[in-house]
């Protein structure tokens, strides 16, 4: 791989990791795309023109068109004098107000974002009222039909735990595991009527975390009842969950790594310099 590549270079080589927030609105997503401006071309552009070479960042999560993020992750290699953690400041004051660093530092150079164990935290947003609200337009998805907030919780608790969710993914041929586990699942209503379903776990297949939350919308609005959901968990079927939401009702929060973070003080082992594959961890 390319960045394992760019690590042998230099002695002086480090492996700087960045926690990204941005507004997806006006991107096509994170990964950089043919047909459109993506938030990693912004990086990796934003990162060269300070360096005066060549980066690319390679990315933790690959959010789709619209989707947002608060801490996505984001590492890229540097044989630069300037310490990791200012290049959040220097970064914050070329990039665009849509795009913002919200910390950086040194992380060992086996430290990949993809292949280290994680924890990662999305939420989606409902706007569930009468009429929208213009101001929500880009951060909600709004559903104009009551939602029972309650039976969406007894949906979702056939979530919590390792279970194959080939129900709720998007196909994609080159993904052979459909595991994963969900360690919490909350859904909560704010005196707004934004409808909050927060959803924590090691990993997520592509889709998976939009296609949920459609199932549960499903559910709330009382087109099955919420022992559906374990039908439809069971069934292995992609055609029985809920449609995909909207993608600017998403959010990924927050990407943790408990392995690299317990052992922060030591070398962490050695991770093989695979492929860059399509992990489809996202949305």
């Amino acid at each position: 791989m390319k960045e394992w590549k760019l690590r042998q270079k230099g002695r002086n080589m480090k492996r700087v990791k960045l926690t990204v927030a941005y507004d997806g609105t006006n991107y096509c997503g994170w990964q950089v795309q043919p047909n459109g401006l993506a938030v990693q071309e912004v990086l990796n552009r934003c990162l060269s023109e300070l360096l005066k070479t060549k980066i690319e960042v390679i990315g933790a999560s690959r959010t789709d068109a619209g989707v947002h993020a608060l801490g996505n992750v984001a590492v890229f290699d540097t044989e630069a004098r300037m310490p990791a953690e200012k290049f959040s400041y220097a970064l914050n004051t070329r990039l665009p107000q849509d795009i913002r660093i919200q910390d950086s530092c040194q992380v060992p150079e086996d430290f990949h974002p993809r292949f280290q164990e994680t924890i990662k935290t999305y939420e989606y947003k409902i706007y569930n009222r009468k009429f929208p609200d213009p101001t929500k337009r880009l951060y909600t998805y709004f559903y104009y039909y009551p939602l029972d907030v309650q039976k969406m919780r007894q949906g979702a608790g056939y979530l919590i735990g390792e279970h194959d969710f080939k129900s709720f993914s998007t196909y994609k041929p080159e993904v052979e595991n459909t595991v994963r586990t969900i360690y919490e699942l909350d859904i909560h209503r704010s005196e707004d009527n934004v409808i909050t379903i927060r959803i924590r776990g090691n990993g997520f297949l592509y889709n998976m975390v939009r296609i949920i939350a459609g199932t549960l919308i499903r559910v709330g609005g009382g087109y099955y009842p919420p022992e559906h959901v374990k039908e439809i968990l069971e069934g292995k079927n992609r055609e029985l969950a809920g449609e995909t939401a909207r993608p600017e009702g998403l959010t990924l929060v927050e990407i943790r790594y408990p392995e690299w973070e317990a052992k922060k003080d030591g070398h962490l082992v050695s991770v093989d310099p695979l492929p860059q594959k399509d992990d489809c961890d996202s949305d």
